[in-house]
């Protein structure tokens, strides 16, 4: 290994090592410990459960807004910059939140929020990783940061469940908006390669444009299964804890319970690296979105038992996340690197959508129909429409570059 060799292996190393640790604290902070929050803040707010959880949905609506001009930047210009501003944003703003005093500013504050959260989560680390890896050590360089990041809700779930129980709503997320700024400096070690880095060994056909990409049907496949599911996830993780307390479960039970999608959906992102070299991607993550809509409908009627409660979450987990890693493996492997951060951030518009539009559509179920058995259907469903889109996708390495 030459001295450029070794200090490019260094640096690729310092710069996952770096996504590893800021995706779990900003994923556990910015997106998972609202559903703790939810009840407190909606006693503390006099609002109803509806109408924060919209303060939810707005924030990831804002983060759609920016998703296409944050990849196209990603795509110019790196994530340094990007991401370290979006982390001292991310700080303030939490301190912010913990002294709001009407829903108004809440929905104020979680908008910076959802720009927060396009510039340092999934949508911009991961292209940042495509851009350093090639096709033979992306995957595993993928691996690493989601399965970090997988425990964010094992580890951030259960703590704001203690700092609400010990401190009240509002300290606890200002303590959590102290160890978010810790992510700043982090995100300051995350230079752009030198060059581009694009597909190991000798390239088979150059890699087709995005107008290309957006022509392919199989492209719109992707899109559709991965938002159907990303939606179906989203609704989940926001309302399990308050489901499960419905169900006569306490709240440290729901919230532990809850944080076990976590470490189940690192299982899941393991297996669907590992089985890659004998399963496509597409027909892999297509199954385990099936084994989340079988969790997603049999909850409602084991979940009183903590047993039943308790497989139920796991076999939902598992499949949580395997999204987010099939999503750059299906993309750079049809679509090349070159325009990666652009074409991520088009799926990413209608992922996020569903993202917003999940929580808050249960919420209104849940009101309407006095329980959560209806939601759970409807996730469920979903699930499974999921699954059906990414088996009619078939991905080769490369697609012709066509006119």
């Amino acid at each position: 290994m030459t001295g450029e060799e070794g200090s490019g292996s260094r640096r690729r190393r310092t710069v996952l090592a770096a996504l590893s640790i800021t995706q779990t604290i900003g994923y556990g902070i910015l997106l998972y410990s609202f559903a703790v929050l939810l009840q407190p803040m909606t006693r503390d707010l006099n609002s109803s459960p509806a109408v924060v959880t919209g303060a939810y949905t707005a924030s990831i609506l804002t983060g759609a807004v920016v998703a296409v001009p944050f990849g196209r930047w990603l795509d110019r210009h790196g994530g340094r910059a990007l991401m370290t501003t979006g982390s001292m944003g991310g700080a303030m703003l939490l301190l912010i939140w913990s002294r709001v005093e009407t829903v108004a500013q809440l929905y104020v504050v979680q908008c910076g929020i959802g720009i927060v959260g396009a510039a340092t989560l999934y949508d911009a680390a991961i292209p940042v990783v495509v851009s350093w890896y090639d096709t033979r050590t992306r995957p595993r360089a993928l691996l690493t940061v989601t399965v970090a990041a997988g425990f964010a809700s094992t580890i951030f779930l259960p703590l704001s469940g203690w700092l609400v129980e010990h401190h009240g709503w509002r300290t606890s997320v200002m303590i959590l908006g102290l160890l978010y700024a810790s992510t700043i400096p982090l995100h300051t070690l995350v230079r752009r390669p030198h060059r581009r880095i694009g597909t190991a060994g000798p390239q088979p056909a150059p890699a087709p444009g995005r107008s290309v990409a957006l022509r392919d049907r199989a492209f719109w496949l992707i899109a559709v299964g991965l938002t159907l599911e990303a939606g179906a996830v989203n609704a989940f993780n926001v309302h399990i804890v308050s489901a499960l307390g419905h169900w006569g479960h306490g709240p440290a039970f729901s919230a532990g319970i809850a944080g076990l999608i976590g470490v189940f959906s690192v299982a899941g992102r393991l297996v669907t690296t590992g089985l890659r070299r004998w399963c496509a991607t597409a027909v892999m993550t297509a199954a385990v979105f099936g084994l989340q809509a079988v969790a997603a409908f049999l909850l409602p009627v084991i979940a009183t038992s903590p047993v039943g409660a308790i497989g139920a979450v796991i076999g939902f987990g598992i499949g949580a996340g395997v999204g987010t890693i099939a999503k750059p493996i299906l993309l750079s492997e049809r679509y090349g690197t070159q325009d990666y951060g652009t074409l991520a951030a088009v799926v990413a518009i209608p992922m996020t959508l569903a993202k917003a539009g999940a929580p808050l559509a249960a919420s209104f179920i849940n009101s309407s129909t006095g329980g959560y058995r209806v939601a759970l259907v409807s996730i469920g469903g979903s699930c499974m429409l999921a699954a059906v889109a990414l088996t009619a996708v078939r991905i080769p390495r490369t697609i012709p570059v066509r006119g």
